[in-house]
């Protein structure tokens, strides 16, 4: 037997003190939730990471690139 339910629900005001990847945010009702990971390649990579160095020695560090492809706010507010 299959419930469908309709809800209208009006929030004015909502505070969260964090959210992580695994974090759920549920309003209203759900019967089941179901889970969903998507792995993204943002990066555009085409080849595995470089092996990590077992000798301890620190590896050197590329210059981060200074443009983003994610839009992101500016810092103030």
């Amino acid at each position: 037997m299959n419930f469908y339910i309709n809800q209208t629900i009006q929030i004015n005001y909502l505070r969260l003190e964090s959210i992580s990847n695994s974090s759920i945010l549920q309003i209203g009702s759900a019967g089941s939730i179901k889970s969903l990971s998507n792995l993204y390649n943002t990066g555009s990579y085409v080849e595995p990471a470089p092996e990590v160095s077992g000798s301890g020695q620190p590896l050197q560090l590329q210059e981060p690139d200074t443009g983003s492809l994610v839009p992101l706010q500016p810092p103030g507010r």
